[in-house]
C-alpha cells in the first residue's frame, strides 16, 4: 500500500538503497551510508525533527518530513514547510519532494504530491507554493497536474550560489473536519496522530 508516513526506523534497508542510488547522482552526500547504517535511530530522530538541520540555511522555517512507502519499501523523502517568510522571493516553497532514481518514471512524483497536499490541508494551508528548476520538465508536469498554476520565473543568489526557479501555486483543498480535529491534538500533545 502506498502511504505517506512519518521516518520509521522500519525502512532503514529499502532507504539505504534508496540513498546509494542518490549517491550514484552526486546527490544528498551529506549522508554518508557507513553513518547512517551504524546510527540510523538518530538519523530517524533528527527527520522527524521540526526544523531538520540539512533546510535550516535555505528556509529556517518550521517543517515536517514524511517518507513515501510502497508496502515496506521507501520511494521518497517529502517536505512541508509549515510557513514562508519572504513570500515574494522564497525559491524552496512549501513543498519539497524527491522520489529515488529507480522509482522515477512510475507516477510515485504525482502520487507524493497528491498525498502532500492532503498532509498540507491537515495542517490548515490553503494555498501552497511549489519551485522547480526550468529543466525539471518530470516536476513541472506534476506541479501542474496536481494543479499548480505558474507565477513567474525567480533568481536568487544564496552564498554565492545562483538559484533559478519556476514558482506555481496550489489551491489546497480544505481538510475534512476529522483532520482537524486530529491537528488539534497534535499542538496540545506535540505527537501527530495519523500524520
Amino acid at each position: 500500500m502506498l502511504e505517506l508516513i512519518r521516518p520509521t526506523a522500519s525502512l532503514k534497508q529499502s532507504y539505504l538503497e534508496a540513498l546509494a542510488e542518490f549517491h550514484a547522482e552526486r546527490r544528498f552526500l551529506y549522508h554518508r551510508l557507513d553513518v547512517l547504517q551504524r546510527n540510523f535511530d538518530a538519523h530517524v530522530q533528527a527527520e522527524c525533527a521540526l526544523i531538520h538541520w540539512e533546510n535550516i540555511a535555505l528556509f529556517r522555517v518550521p517543517e515536517t518530513i514524511y517518507w513515501l512507502a510502497d508496502d515496506d519499501t521507501f520511494v521518497g523523502r517529502f517536505e512541508l514547510r509549515h510557513r514562508l517568510d519572504n513570500l515574494a522571493d522564497d525559491i524552496g516553497g512549501h513543498i519539497g519532494y524527491s522520489i529515488r532514481p529507480g522509482r522515477r518514471r512510475q507516477g510515485y512524483g504525482a502520487a507524493i504530491l497528491k498525498l502532500g497536499l492532503e498532509k498540507a490541508a491537515q495542517r490548515g494551508l490553503s494555498r501552497v507554493l511549489l519551485t522547480c528548476d526550468p529543466d525539471n520538465t518530470a516536476s513541472r508536469k506534476i506541479i501542474e497536474k496536481n494543479g499548480g498554476l505558474f507565477e513567474k520565473r525567480i533568481e536568487r543568489m544564496i552564498d554565492g550560489v545562483l538559484y533559478c526557479k519556476l514558482r506555481y501555486w496550489i489551491e489546497v483543498p480544505i481538510a475534512h473536519p476529522a483532520g482537524l480535529a486530529n491537528m488539534g491534538a497534535e499542538r496540545k500533545t506535540g505527537h501527530q496522530p495519523g500524520i
